[in-house]
């Protein structure tokens, strides 16, 4: 017989006894985590404490994300069975959990009594009533709470280092995220971040504003986005739904500022979002900072990767079709064809429904907090239609553009605003045989030298490693927030 227990002392861990033969280990996997005991004989039979946190990265170690895991016993042998015990749902410090016959379901820390329709409600109409005014603070959300990264850290890194004083509030959807030295985590849906929200002084986010959001006076919404656009957005995407132009215009309604990269994206943004009669700054993007100061020592290591070794970052965007990141390459094989680490970046919206890619020489890099400092160790990128081209191409490094999908995507699902193949500073491919004859082609760089510096003079004009510099000292200008 099994039993399963959580504890919280001192860490977050799930408890497991059973009388049976003694396993090797107890471990718990989830798609982009997971964590492992060994097993010790006791008087009752044996007995396992796993706990429910882990590190990656090098980082510190951190309650793991929120999701569904398998519970699973391992064998000396290796063999796999799953766990028949179950615990209902606990709070613990960290997180919330429960056990349902060998499936793990862990939740941020968020009170049950607010984890309701009735319960955010109640926190909305709090929020929205609060009397006083606003505190010198900044609000930072990155890809909805995902991470802590973008354009937003920069800017984050660069206030601390100017105005160390200033309050600075990130937001998270659990406590897996790590937000950045001397930031006060806030979880989503959590009166601390609702009261945090409604009382900064700044909003710096680089995505939509969830929830319920009315604009308090004194408050300044800073809009970085995520990338410059080849594919259409927002108002101009192909098929014309009315509740999605309301919800467009209703959310660039709440933007003060916008961010852009370049001219180019300054102009999409603006027709894209009818973000009219306000300020577009375009200063270049804060989070290409660090493709001009890093040299990515630090980022290799953690990865694990050698210093003379070539790597490849698979990084494409998201189709509107599916749910998961497309399958058009294999990187294991890809890994031994072009002699390299090859690194697999799924797009922030196929981090919860996908799974780790596996293979030798094989990284799967979704749950990397920063691309930008992917981008640093890459020596060369493969995508395919994601804005992460218009960010790599200011390192100057190869590009090469897998499209098996182009027409479908092209004029099925999104549409482009300028023809990429026309203008593309890197060869275009349909097949990994393809891409793999590109990479050993050695007149590749030269054949695409001029389409490239074309490129760079349009897109990356300003992405010259004092892009945060210039926005923070905007923000400070124009009295967003105060030094004291």
């Amino acid at each position: 017989m099994m039993q399963a227990r959580f504890e919280d002392d001192p860490v977050a861990a799930l408890v497991l006894t059973g009388d049976g033969p003694v396993p090797a280990a107890v471990e718990v996997v989830g798609p982009r985590a997971r964590t492992h005991a060994s097993a010790t004989a006791c008087d009752e039979g044996w007995s396992a404490t796993v706990p429910l946190q882990a590190a990656r990265w090098g980082g510190p170690v951190l309650p793991l994300p929120t999701g569904d895991y398998a519970v699973r016993q391992v064998t000396v042998d290796g063999e796999q069975g799953s766990v028949a015990a179950s615990v209902p749902l606990t709070m613990l410090g960290t997180l919330r959990a429960t056990l349902t016959d060998g499936t793990l379901r862990i939740g941020p820390p968020l009170d049950p009594a607010y984890d309701s329709g009735e319960g955010q409600a109640a926190l909305e109409r709090r929020y929205a009533t609060r009397p006083g005014g606003v505190e010198n603070a900044v609000f930072f959300e990155s890809f909805y709470g995902r991470n802590a990264s973008c354009n937003p850290l920069a800017i984050d890194r660069e206030l601390a280092r100017v105005a160390p004083g200033i309050t600075r509030y990130w937001s998270v959807v659990d406590l897996s995220v790590q937000a950045p030295d001397g930031a006060v985590r806030v979880v989503e849906g959590s009166p601390e971040w609702w009261r945090a929200r409604g009382a900064a002084r700044l909003l710096v986010v680089n995505d939509w504003l969830r929830r319920r959001f009315v604009r308090r006076r004194g408050q300044v919404v800073l809009q970085t986005w995520h990338g410059t656009a080849l594919k259409r957005l927002a108002l101009h995407r192909p098929g014309f739904d009315p509740r999605r132009a309301a919800a467009v215009i209703k959310e660039s309604r709440r933007w003060n500022v916008l961010l852009a990269q370049n001219p180019y994206g300054a102009r999409i943004l603006k027709k894209a979002y009818a973000f009219l009669g306000r300020p577009i700054w375009v200063e270049g993007y804060p989070r290409n900072d660090v493709l001009r100061t890093d040299d990515g020592a630090a980022t290799r290591a953690a990865l694990g990767i050698g210093p003379e070794e070539r790597v490849l970052l698979y990084a494409p965007t998201w189709r509107d079709d599916r749910e998961q990141m497309v399958d058009f390459l294999d990187p294991a094989a890809l890994a031994v064809e072009a002699d390299a680490v090859v690194l697999v970046r799924g797009h922030s919206r196929t981090l919860l429904p996908g799974s780790d890619a596996t293979g030798p020489r094989v990284i799967d890099v979704t749950a990397y907090p920063d691309v930008s400092r992917l981008l640093v160790v890459a020596d060369a990128l493969i995508t395919d239609y994601s804005s992460v081209m218009f960010d790599y191409s200011a390192t100057g490094k190869p590009m090469y553009f897998l499209v098996p999908d182009l027409e479908h995507y092209r004029g099925e699902l999104r549409g482009f605003y300028f023809d990429l193949a026309a203008h593309a500073p890197g060869p275009f491919v349909r097949t990994q045989d393809e891409l793999v004859a590109a990479l050993a082609d050695p007149g590749t760089a030269e054949r695409y030298a001029e389409p490239y510096a074309a490129w760079r003079a349009r897109f990356n004009a300003r992405d010259d490693g004092h892009a945060a510099e210039r926005v923070v000292a905007r923000i400070l200008d124009q009295g967003f927030v105060s030094r004291a």
